[in-house]
């Protein structure tokens, strides 16, 4: 699962690809479409989507920790790449034109685990009481839960980014994670996990963002449009059959197991279909949304100022 860290500072090392072709639509058929981690269910849609029926050549490439996908969109090394919506807003005012095209997860799957033994009830909850909370410091997500519950009774110590060998020795350990992964992992343990959702304190950001530079779209507005109804319709796919796909991403990922790729293929689907998507399709964003993180993000001073959200996404289906 999508690791959820800045990367734009992150020097461009085993990730540089060559450049996509920056031509007019008619030539530029084959793009890049770089992912931020591995393929899991996450990416689903991506890897269902038929493109050549749009008539292009997509390579979906996998990421990894510390893809640096915001770099390689601004500086035109591919075409499309998977953000988290909270990192377009700072790229743009570092020099980054990042726009939005797509949202996968319309509520962030990002969350908090702990052990169901201990009978808390909210996200609050964690903060209420004792023990140790294993969470990147200095995060978007980080900062504002600190700033909303305070971290004065808790330790917090380094993510384990999946491992879950405290979890299974100290019954009073949380540790961040996302919602459709580790929560999955754990329970095979025999040890319930219990979770919340950061969205649940007021921090909601779109994730598994679909993007591209302005530049890009503007040379090549057609062929972004293409994109977007190609990934739209293969979301609907993925979310509808999710079994062929998910063989085709064990291939490329074999370190999860079939039946959690299924497990987690259904788990995230009350993430990414909600009364605005079935109102106005998968992947729709809105200016309110984006109002409200950027005004998260200027008060969290991630953002030394606000920007326009229409600066922020663009909806090419119109």
């Amino acid at each position: 699962m999508a690791r959820y860290i800045w990367l734009l500072l992150i020097i461009l090392t085993p990730f540089i690809p060559a450049c996509d072709v920056r031509g007019p639509d008619d030539t530029n058929k084959k793009v890049t479409l770089q992912l931020n981690w591995k393929p899991e269910p996450q990416f689903g849609g991506f890897y269902a989507a038929d493109y050549k029926a749009q008539g292009l050549d997509v390579e979906v490439r996998p990421g990894g920790a510390g893809a640096p996908t915001i770099e390689l969109l601004g500086s035109g090394k591919v075409a499309f790449g998977i953000v988290s919506a909270d990192e377009i807003p700072r790229a743009r005012l570092q020099g980054a034109k990042i726009v939005a095209l797509f949202a996968v997860y319309q509520t962030h799957p990002q969350g908090i685990m702990t052990r169901a033994s201990r009978g808390l009830n909210d996200i609050g909850d964690i903060f209420k009481n004792s023990g140790i909370l294993a969470m990147e410091k200095g995060l978007p997500y980080s900062d504002f839960l600190k700033n909303k519950y305070g971290f004065d009774k808790l330790k917090i110590v380094p993510s384990p980014f999946g491992d879950l060998s405290v979890y299974r020795t100290d019954e009073n350990y949380a540790m961040q994670c996302f919602v459709t992964s580790e929560p999955l992992a754990a329970a095979k343990t025999g040890i319930k996990p219990k979770t919340f959702l950061i969205a649940e304190s007021g921090y909601n950001p779109y994730a598994t963002v679909l993007a591209t530079s302005e530049d890009y779209l503007k040379q090549n507005p057609a062929t972004c449009q293409k994109m977007v109804e190609a990934v739209r319709a293969g979301w609907r796919n993925y979310l509808d059959a999710p079994a062929a796909t998910n063989a085709k991403m064990r291939e490329l990922n074999p370190t999860m197991d079939a039946e959690t790729f299924a497990a987690s293929a259904e788990s995230q689907k009350v993430l990414i279909e909600t009364a605005e998507t079935k109102a106005n399709g998968l992947g729709v964003m809105t200016t309110d949304r984006w109002q409200t993180l950027i005004d998260q993000l200027t008060t969290l001073k991630v953002i030394d100022k606000p920007i326009a959200p229409a600066e922020c996404f663009r909806d090419v289906t119109k």
